[in-house]
């Protein structure tokens, strides 16, 4: 009873959320990347609904870059209401074009400046990764992508696709990986559904890599957060079973 609650509960605000926030952007700045941070900030604030609390870690003395490349990885819709927290101040994110039929969430994603994405469209896929390469030289904005290309259903880390690093090599930005913990056990039909931890890691310089070793860049950011989501993992097993 208390998970229909909590989904009805949910499901009232993001509409509210999503047409407010449509008609908001289209009156003022339409496309516009401030407009990313502010609403994702929103969704992020959401998670207290499903009874989780959230940990966000940053690394210590670090000044993190005007544009980069963030990766994070991509498991479930609860990434919507936690991993959204960490979202920074002109960032966008790049979905694929598919999101746009998603009733109400479509058109809010598209309108508050976020780039959707024809993947099955080589051709269109290509001029997309030219454009946000660009954005990324020209702009002082910065670039939110999945590597997984899709959501991982509790499956672990899946494969990172190589699009995320060709963009940061060409635009010769760091990258930024962003590590999420386990969120596919976590139930919601408590009151007190657990604890999800999001680290941010330190921005990776790619100066050594060349401009045609997107595959080696992806393989090492890969190991590197499947590292990190592991040592996540094994926290929050040591502090449910000492709860």
């Amino acid at each position: 009873m208390l998970a229909i609650f909590r989904m009805l509960v949910l499901l009232i605000i993001c509409i509210l959320i999503c047409i407010i926030g449509s008609i908001y952007c289209a009156l003022y700045k339409p496309c516009n990347s401030c407009h990313a941070y502010k609403f994702g900030r929103i969704f992020g604030h959401l998670y207290c609904i499903f009874g989780i609390k959230v940990i966000i870690r940053y690394p210590k003395n670090i000044n993190f870059p005007k544009n980069c490349v963030y990766i994070a990885n991509h498991q479930n819709n609860f990434d919507m209401i936690t991993v959204s927290r960490v979202i920074k101040k002109n960032t966008i994110t790049i979905g694929k074009k598919s999101l746009i039929w998603i009733p109400f969430f479509g058109i809010l994603y598209w309108i508050s400046g976020n780039l959707l994405i024809d993947r099955k469209n080589k051709i269109s896929s290509l001029k997309s990764l030219k454009k946000v390469t660009s954005i990324l030289k020209d702009q002082k904005t910065s670039i939110w992508m999945f590597p997984e290309g899709t959501r991982s259903r509790g499956k672990g880390l899946l494969p990172f696709k190589s699009g995320a690093f060709h963009i940061a090599l060409h635009a010769q930005v760091p990258i930024v990986p962003i590590c999420v913990s386990d969120t596919s056990q976590i139930k919601i039909n408590k009151y007190n559904n657990g604890i999800v931890i999001i680290e941010v890691l330190s921005p990776i310089n790619i100066k050594k890599y060349r401009i045609n070793q997107a595959r080696q860049l992806s393989q090492d950011c890969y190991d590197l957060v499947q590292k990190k989501i592991s040592i996540l993992n094994e926290e929050i097993l040591k502090f449910n079973h000492f709860k």
